[in-house]
């Protein structure tokens, strides 16, 4: 336990800060980086091998979930669930939401769900006790985000609105709402939810935007929202 803490200690709570403000933004790219500044410790260790995970199953998704291509995926789960045994439950949901990206990728939309369920009950379990789930991309987003990814829309928004009653309307949850809503044809509640993302970038002081962020205007603008520039 004092090793644990000694670690946890080590972390530089400035650039753990960077990485939070990064993903928040939808930058996981720019969170990794400022993970890897913050000192040789457990949080920004785990963190590290849960973004790795989820930036490599996007390079994977795009190949095809073939084997190769999730084999460093594969090897993030594994070393998440290995830190698991430290007792800390959320590296056991993150281990869990990888193995879902995993099957996610292979279009095993069954398993997907069966490992989402899993990560995300644990995660409900620790956010009611006021401890942190998955960190950075929590399980409840990211099962909005596989839901899209296998075009199962529906389930997707009822995902995120799940997320939505556990963390509030983050922008990553506001993004995937806006996504799903524009695929189920309703209109109306894609332009809510992009019209709420783009009030979150509005009041912040950052100049450079993401391309999420980006991405999201062009949509709204495609559509015709009113009240989003």
């Amino acid at each position: 336990m004092t090793l644990f803490l000694l670690a946890f200690l080590a972390c530089d709570p400035a650039a753990l800060a960077r990485a939070s403000a990064s993903a928040e933004a939808l930058d996981l790219h720019g969170a990794l980086a400022a993970l890897r500044t913050a000192g040789n410790c457990d949080e920004a260790a785990g963190t590290i091998e849960y973004v790795e995970g989820l930036l490599g199953a996007t390079e994977a998704f795009e190949k095809g979930g073939t084997i190769e291509s999730l084999r460093d995926v594969r090897s993030a789960a594994n070393a998440l669930s290995r830190r698991a045994e430290g007792g800390a439950r959320k590296w056991e949901a993150a281990s869990l939401a990888l193995r879902a990206v995993i099957a996610g990728s292979q279009q095993e939309r069954g398993e997907m769900g069966i490992y989402l369920a899993e990560a995300t009950r644990i995660e409900a379990l620790l956010l009611a006790g006021g401890l942190a789930g998955a960190p950075l991309v929590t399980a409840h987003e990211l099962a909005g985000d596989l839901w899209l990814q296998v075009h199962q829309f529906a389930d997707a928004r009822a995902a995120y609105e799940r997320a939505a009653t556990m963390l509030g309307y983050t922008p990553r949850i506001l993004l995937g709402l806006g996504r799903a809503a524009e695929h189920l044809d309703d209109k109306a509640a894609a332009c809510a939810a992009y019209r709420s993302l783009a009030e979150w970038w509005d009041a912040r002081s950052v100049e450079r935007m993401p391309a999420e962020i980006t991405r999201a205007r062009e949509r709204a603008a495609s559509l015709g929202c009113p009240s989003v520039r």
